[in-house]
């Protein structure tokens, strides 16, 4: 029981610290991430020590790893990734590739011998995906270019630990046995593949399709996290880290039927797990360290930045990504992630690294961990300084010569930013209407398919004046700005602005948040997705509470003024819903209100000849607070009447056009 007492007695200290913590950090704005690193540095040995044992802290942070990568994997899919091949293999090879050449080089030309700066080179190129992504799932980058580079350059250095590993006996100067580590690292990748391959294509969709028939909440939770322990358990223990297989196994849900609830059922485990991981490195920061030697641990932190962040850049724009892309995914990759310390545990019986080099490697790997969220946060500004600079406009647009044509030649037409479902969606119609358009995306790939297929698309960054100029903002009516990055959106709204001050701008964010502050800089119209799945689902129960379709727009145009404002603030409306709740199974009907202008006002049932012209049939009339059921033919219709109709959609429509419709002839 003494052991069970002291585990829940840190568990306690830790939750109520973090409390404490974050309620404070909420009101200086400090992101959470930053208040559990603080939470660990405070409870930590380096802090208060209020720890004893901080194995189970390393144990539940380790846990946290898992769920974060396996709910980010749900989030993409195998078809996603084959799109990101190039920037795994090409950026990520490029950019572990020339860190480790540089930082060893660097290590080797002050005074480290070349095995230990080769090993420097090797714990120097590893990023935190733990903490870049999370900061990209709670800014909702996830979706964006700069994420999507950040997560396939942190794949590579993920593939890339395990020869790494395998490398460092050879490093130390052992004799090795020829191939004998080759053949180790492929085995590993070969049963990785086919492990994929056997879960994706058999064993896993029919696992969940049984387990869903059952209807059971629990069996389906046990299962998620059945999958997802067993398939980094196996990925683990071949080799590969936790985090690669907690991704795989996401990937290999997100490719059934049922990601959507298996991602909700996670999120918990998730955000209460990762903070552990957090309050972990905070543990990890030795103030001690930074004090005895400040100039030498501030200068090698900054150093690590600034290098981390040249070469990522510098893959990025290899890729052909933009300026303002590479900045923000340089930034990004510019800490010095947790599998360095993996490394540094393989590497210590070989003896590449004094205890002193050890100590200040890990405080400059920890503080670099800690800065980051502050970095990312602040990058889209770092971003706009450098895409404001004299430099080449190739630079700065990043596009593949093949990519970009000459200026569109359109004028009053419709610029979609943006060609993920709502881009797709919104280019479809306005071909369908004849509307003229332009679409610009950030991904390669896409443009290259859809150019090929005839769509007016280009690739470029429409942050950039040069790429709206490009796609002629000058003359264009309207602006959809349809991307998943909130804070891009709002450098090309206001950007778009300046260029044309009378474009009507409409932008789509996730969050409530961003409305106000996007009017500000010059959106005139914001869509929350959340509030609009709000609209759809008000509308359709008040048409099944055969509300009048003027009330249903009505209400749908309340809750849109001035931004959705009903949603924002208390607000009570009064006789929203229709009080009239007839249901008639098998058959079309419907409510109509006569309007003020309406033709059928002031006449009879009769005279309309409601049935033989318009082939539908009235079967009530509401007018106040009484209701006629199957009203007489002499019955004389008001303005405001409201008539309880019965036919086809199309008889419906045409009659609804006379009732509701202006006061023009019927023809």
């Amino acid at each position: 029981m003494i052991e069970v007492d002291a585990f829940l007695l840190n568990i306690l200290i830790v939750l109520g610290l973090s409390v404490l913590v974050i309620f404070l950090g909420q009101k200086f704005r400090v992101p959470g991430i930053v208040g559990f690193i603080i939470t660990g540095m405070l409870a930590g040995p380096y802090g208060l020590g209020l720890i004893q044992d901080q194995e189970i802290i390393q144990f539940l942070s380790e846990i946290g790893v898992i769920f974060l990568l396996f709910s980010i994997g749900m989030q993409f899919s195998f078809r996603t990734l084959f799109q990101m091949k190039k920037i795994v293999l090409l950026g990520g090879a490029i950019q572990v590739g020339v860190t480790v050449l540089v930082a060893a080089a660097l290590a080797y030309w002050i005074g480290f011998p070349l095995p230990s700066a080769i090993f420097l080179g090797f714990l120097v190129c590893h990023t935190s995906t733990t903490i870049t992504l999370r900061v990209f799932q709670d800014r909702g980058e996830v979706d964006s270019p700069q994420s999507r580079t950040t997560l396939g350059i942190s794949l590579f250095q993920d593939l890339m630990s395990v020869p790494m590993i395998l490398i460092l006996p050879a490093l130390s100067g052992q004799e090795i046995q020829p191939g004998q580590y080759a053949i180790t690292l492929e085995t590993a990748l070969v049963a990785v593949f086919v492990l994929m391959l056997v879960l994706l294509f058999y064993l896993l969709p029919r696992l969940m399709d049984t387990i869903t028939r059952t209807r059971s909440q629990e069996l389906f939770l046990l299962t998620i996290l059945f999958v997802c322990l067993a398939i980094t358990w196996i990925t683990s223990s071949i080799g590969l880290s936790l985090a690669l297989g907690a991704f795989l196994a996401g990937l290999l849900l997100a490719e059934t039927p049922y990601f959507h609830q298996a991602f909700a059922t996670i999120l918990p485990f998730r955000d209460i797990f990762t903070s552990f991981f957090f309050i972990s490195i905070g543990m990890l920061l030795n103030a001690h360290i930074l004090m005895n030697n400040p100039l030498l641990i501030l200068g090698l932190i900054a150093g690590a930045i600034l290098l981390k962040s040249v070469i990522a850049g510098f893959s990025s724009l290899a890729l052909h990504q933009s300026l303002r892309t590479s900045v923000l995914a340089g930034i990004a990759l510019s800490n010095i992630g947790e599998f360095s310390f993996v490394l540094i545990l393989a590497g210590q019986e070989f003896a590449f690294l004094s205890e002193f080099t050890t100590q200040v490697f890990l405080t400059v790997a920890v503080w670099t961990m800690a800065i980051s969220p502050f970095l990312i946060n602040a990058s889209p500004r770092i971003a706009d300084r450098f895409c404001g600079l004299p430099l080449p406009h190739k630079l700065k647009v990043g596009s593949e010569p093949e990519m970009v044509s000459a200026p569109i030649a359109l004028t009053d037409h419709l610029i979609i930013v943006g060609y993920g479902p709502n881009g797709r969606n919104l280019a479809r119609v306005a071909g369908m209407e004849g509307i003229p358009y332009i679409i610009i995306d950030m991904n390669p790939d896409t443009v290259a398919e859809e150019r090929k297929k005839g769509q007016p698309i280009f690739f470029g960054d429409a942050a950039n004046p040069s790429i709206l100029s490009h796609a002629g903002i000058e003359g264009a009516r309207i602006l959809a700005i349809v991307t998943n990055d909130p804070f891009s959106s709002r450098t090309i709204t206001a950007m778009a602005r300046k260029m044309n001050p009378g474009i009507y701008i409409l932008i789509r964010t996730r969050f409530l948040r961003d409305i106000d502050q996007l009017r500000e800089i010059g959106a005139d119209e914001v869509i929350v997705d959340e509030f609009e799945s709000s609209i759809e689902v008000i509308s359709r129960v008040m048409r099944k509470y055969l509300a009048p379709r003027m009330a249903i727009d009505r209400v749908n145009s309340l809750i849109r003024e001035d931004m959705y404002k009903i949603f924002r603030q208390p607000l009570s409306v009064g006789g929203i819903l229709s009080e009239i709740a007839i249901r008639i199974p098998q058959v079309e009907v419907e409510t109509l209100q006569v309007a003020p202008d309406s033709l059928v006002k002031g006449k009879n049932l009769r005279e309309l000849e409601v049935r033989t012209r318009y082939g539908v049939s009235v079967i009530a009339i509401d007018r106040g607070e009484e209701v006629i059921p199957n009203p007489a033919g002499e019955f004389i219709l008001e303005p405001g009447d409201r008539l309880v109709v019965i036919g086809r959609s199309d008889q419906l429509a045409g009659f609804a056009a006379v009732v509701e419709g202006p006061g023009k002839k019927d023809s």
